[in-house]
């Protein structure tokens, strides 16, 4: 079974640069406090990494 991370979206995008907007619709986040389980590979892990203000890793 392939590794997993659960990404939750703990604030709100908007006010955000336009690219930073585009990370978090790319991730698959739509709503505030929404929860998603995407494979842990490094696009995602980096795709975290750029907008830490914006995501929390719940689970690794």
């Amino acid at each position: 079974m392939a590794a997993t991370i659960k990404i939750m979206l703990i604030s709100s995008p908007i006010g955000s640069p336009e690219k930073h907007k585009r990370i978090v619709r790319a991730i698959g986040l739509h709503k505030i406090n929404q929860v998603v389980e995407k494979p842990d590979t490094p696009s995602f892990r980096g795709m975290a990494i750029k907008v830490p203000h914006l995501l929390k890793v719940v689970s690794e």
